[in-house]
């Protein structure tokens, strides 16, 4: 059998936001899909930077390439070595970095990524991502030109698509959803009737330490940290629930980004909260949020796990990327931190709590979709990968 070598771009598999991991294992786990069907074997080149931590585990077919800022521009080194060796160009941009939002090194960054890839004349796969928003002319024409020289651009969300019609950019766009949603996870054994209701908060640290500036960067409606304190105080005046603080940013070395720490606070504060492991991988942490009966929290893919596992679960959004991604899958339960006030999200909560059998029927049907979507881009990528080697 051939091996088709895949460059997967901006993907980490030591990154200790755990939802940048789940994307990776998640798309190398549809990819493998994608290669059977085409008749090859994969072989993964995951490109992105070196993190402190240890890598997940261990993959007989994913090798690990790491590089830096001051290696893009090169025409050899980590980077374009890596390049040169695939078949083919698998760009995930970290879920929702192809924009301008972050600032114009972390633009050209990403978009320069593409640039090298294309000068070799390596098909470029955009897979699953948010695209945009391009709020200066010179990124927005930039990025127009690296998308329609993309063989595929894959939205994960209607609101991407949409964005992506308006540049101009129709001919090469599959819309499909988070690859995240097929992330493996080992399934909660069965519990004894008349146990305690297990739910799961998960506490963004950036977001409770006020963004990098420390002021409210993200334009919050409701003061976050007293939101948080409201929501413990709600579940434990509630009878027969355990309450579980569950991180997915978990940093050793960027305190601000942290949402180990700040659980680890709110403990102290509150006695009798339970605060999640520290964990080795995404797939671990999926599968600690798995055995939980309800979850809310702001960080995105945490708020996946749940959902892809069948956890009713509320997510609390203060970006574009949440609605896009649920709405398109037809779950409407997200709460809005950026206007919606501090009752509103409260009752949003406590609805979602209280009628957890309507959102598992909710959840089981958007699960549908996303099988169907899923599938499709499975389908174009063996499709893609036929046509490479």
């Amino acid at each position: 059998m051939r091996t088709i070598t895949l460059a997967l771009l901006w993907h980490s598999m030591n990154s200790d936001n755990l939802g940048v991991g789940a994307l990776t294992l998640s798309n190398a786990e549809i990819l493998r899909s994608a290669a059977a069907k085409a008749g090859v074997k994969p072989h993964f080149l995951a490109m992105s930077w070196q993190d402190p931590r240890p890598e997940y585990g261990e993959w007989d077919d994913i090798e690990n390439l790491h590089f830096r800022t001051r290696h893009i521009p090169l025409p050899s080194g980590p980077l374009a070595n890596g390049l040169r060796r695939a078949h083919m160009v698998v760009d995930i941009g970290g879920g929702d970095s192809f924009t301008d939002i972050y600032g114009p090194k972390r633009f050209f960054t990403i978009w320069a990524t593409k640039l090298h890839a294309l000068r070799m004349g390596k098909p470029l796969i955009l897979s699953p991502q948010t695209v945009g928003p391009f709020d200066t002319g010179w990124a927005k024409a930039l990025a127009k030109w690296s998308l329609k020289k993309s063989k595929l651009v894959v939205s994960r969300d209607a609101p991407t698509t949409a964005f992506l019609t308006e540049m101009g950019v129709t001919e090469n766009v599959l819309e499909a959803t988070d690859v995240a949603m097929r992330l493996p996870y080992d399934p909660p054994a069965p519990r004894p009737e008349g146990g305690p209701i297990k739910v799961g908060l998960n506490v963004s640290g950036l977001l409770f330490n006020g963004g990098y500036t420390k002021s409210n960067q993200f334009g919050l409606k409701a003061e976050y940290p007293e939101l948080i304190r409201r929501i413990i105080r709600f579940f434990q005046d509630q009878e027969n629930v355990e309450l579980h603080l569950v991180g997915h940013v978990q940093s050793h070395e960027i305190a601000v980004e942290d949402d180990h720490r700040v659980n680890e606070a709110l403990a102290e504060e509150f006695p009798g909260i339970i605060v999640s492991p520290f964990f080795k991988s995404p797939i671990e942490a999926k599968s600690y949020i798995a055995g939980l009966d309800f979850f809310m929290g702001a960080r995105m893919h945490a708020t996946i796990a749940a959902f892809s596992s069948r956890v009713p679960v509320v997510p609390m959004a203060y970006s574009r990327k949440f609605r896009g991604v649920f709405g398109t899958l037809g779950y409407d339960r997200s709460v809005d931190c950026k206007s919606d006030t501090a009752d509103e999200i409260m009752a949003g909560i406590e609805a979602g709590f209280n009628d957890r059998a309507a959102l598992s029927a909710e959840i089981d049907a958007a699960l549908t979709r996303v099988d169907e979507r899923l599938d499709k881009y499975t389908d174009l990528m063996a499709e893609e990968m036929r046509k490479a080697v």
